[in-house]
């Protein structure tokens, strides 16, 4: 059984205000993209890595990987214009049994969720690792009023790694591409066609690394965790 990685990494950093993609901005010396490879590089399960990136961020891509001397990189590939184009682009370059989808701004994820994703997909056929939402959940008007309390017993925040078959989530984004469907994730193209997905045990500090207190944040977890001084 062979297990592909795809990380996605040509975020444009606007709500970071960063000016660059927010994957190279570093912490304590080192690149968001470089934790985020490391947690897949490390992983026993994961055969191979695909890196998808902006066409003007390969050449940085690609000194980040030669610098770091990750050895599963199997190939960095460019980016479409969306999202699922993307992905669809990264589909296209895996040859694994399983394929994860990660976005690169997640560089806090940790191997027991990988592995959780890998087993969970290899036991009920796709998985997403999530975590239950903590607040209470309120549903509103196009105007900002209350409309409604969720029960968050049932609600979850969805994150990523996200775990399928490989034919089949590359038969559903040659669909969705044809369509024309966007999605913001690929739970969200599996649900489209009718696919089951198992809710992988996740954890609170996969968070993404969207704004710049985040940064500060994720210093703070890689910190306490001994990974950085």
């Amino acid at each position: 059984m062979k297990v592909t990685a795809i990380i996605l990494a040509g975020g444009k950093g606007t709500r970071m205000k960063a000016g660059k993609n927010k994957v190279f901005l570093q912490i304590s010396g080192r690149e968001v993209l470089h934790y985020t490879i490391s947690a897949f590089e490390w992983d026993r399960n994961i055969d191979d890595i695909i890196i998808v990136t902006a066409a003007d961020d390969m050449e940085e891509c690609q000194s980040l990987v030669k610098n770091s001397n990750f050895k599963k990189v199997a190939c960095i590939t460019e980016g479409g214009k969306t999202r699922r184009q993307s992905v669809f682009n990264g589909l296209k370059h895996v040859n694994g049994d399983i394929v994860l989808i990660h976005d690169g701004a997640r560089a806090l994820v940790l191997g027991r969720e990988i592995d959780n994703a890998i087993e969970d997909c290899m036991r009920y056929g796709a998985a997403a690792v999530g975590v239950r939402c903590k607040d209470t959940l309120k549903s509103s008007d196009k105007n900002g009023f209350i409309l409604g309390t969720i029960d968050r017993e049932s609600t979850y925040l969805i994150q990523t790694p996200q775990a399928f078959k490989t034919e089949e989530i590359r038969r559903l984004h040659e669909k969705a591409d044809g369509e024309g469907f966007e999605a913001t994730d690929d739970c969200m193209i599996a649900e489209h066609y009718g696919v089951r997905i198992k809710i992988s045990e996740g954890s609170y500090e996969n968070i993404k690394l969207t704004t710049p207190e985040d940064m500060l944040i994720a210093e703070n977890i890689l910190r306490n965790r001994g990974e950085i001084e």
